[in-house]
């Protein structure tokens, strides 16, 4: 009967431990899309909600991490049940840092919506609706276990790539055709950056979820198709863009 009770109070924390990440990753979709909102609408106050509500992301990675930790130093789980634990403390890290970069577009838009608007602006609801569908059908690959969904939104990856290349070289000519446009433009270019590097991490998530399934990691090159901002951009850091 004991044992009976172990497995059981083990399968209700694997559960928790699922609903927590299905949640956080609902929080962190929210969080793109309002940061998307606020900058295509130029309304700060949506911009400065989105920025207040990374502190719930933030706390609800706090409670995944302790809730894992938990399982891995009491049950010392193997096989599946172990590779779902440490994927999620993985995948908790990059939906945390998905959010960083969405508080990121939202006070860059604030500073946008006091600022004349410009052309290439247009250019980025459309990425940021291709992210947006990114880390959704990541989310859903997770949940259902789908390591086809998730090889999908790895393959995905080169075209936001693409997007971020293509959008970089409009705003650096935009902004050599008059110097009023730098800083406007600077702020698009960091937008732009946030994006790109929200798809890196929900290509990180697809990755964790092959591994969570299969048991093996991806072992293909990453698609990648962005060359144009590496000598402009420093590799991702635990920094927040002003």
């Amino acid at each position: 009967m004991a044992a009976q009770h172990s497995v059981k109070s083990f399968d209700e924390q694997l559960h928790k431990l699922r609903d927590s990440l299905v949640r956080m990753g609902g929080m962190v979709e929210s969080q793109i899309a309002s940061a998307i909102q606020a900058l295509v609408r130029r309304d700060p106050d949506l911009a400065l909600a989105t920025v207040e509500g990374d502190a719930r992301v933030d706390e609800m990675e706090r409670i995944i991490d302790a809730l894992a930790v938990q399982m891995l130093a009491l049950r010392q789980p193997v096989a599946t049940d172990l590779r779902l634990i440490v994927s999620s403390i993985r995948i908790a890290a990059d939906l945390e840092r998905m959010a960083d970069y969405a508080k990121n577009v939202a006070k860059r838009s604030i500073a946008l919506a006091q600022m004349t608007p410009v052309q290439p602006a247009l250019a980025i609801p459309r990425m940021g609706r291709t992210v947006q569908e990114m880390v959704k059908d990541v989310l859903d690959a997770f949940v259902h276990r789908n390591v086809e969904k998730a090889v999908a939104v790895w393959n995905r990856d080169e075209e936001i790539d693409a997007m971020h290349s293509s959008l970089f070289r409009e705003l650096i000519t935009y902004m050599m055709e008059d110097p009023r446009n730098i800083t406007p433009s600077t702020h698009l270019l960091f937008i732009a950056k946030n994006l790109e590097r929200i798809g890196d991490h929900a290509t990180n998530i697809a990755e964790m979820i092959h591994y969570q399934v299969t048991g093996k990691p991806l072992t293909d090159a990453r698609p990648k198709g962005d060359e144009a901002s590496l000598a402009v951009f420093a590799p991702d850091k635990k920094v927040e863009s002003p």
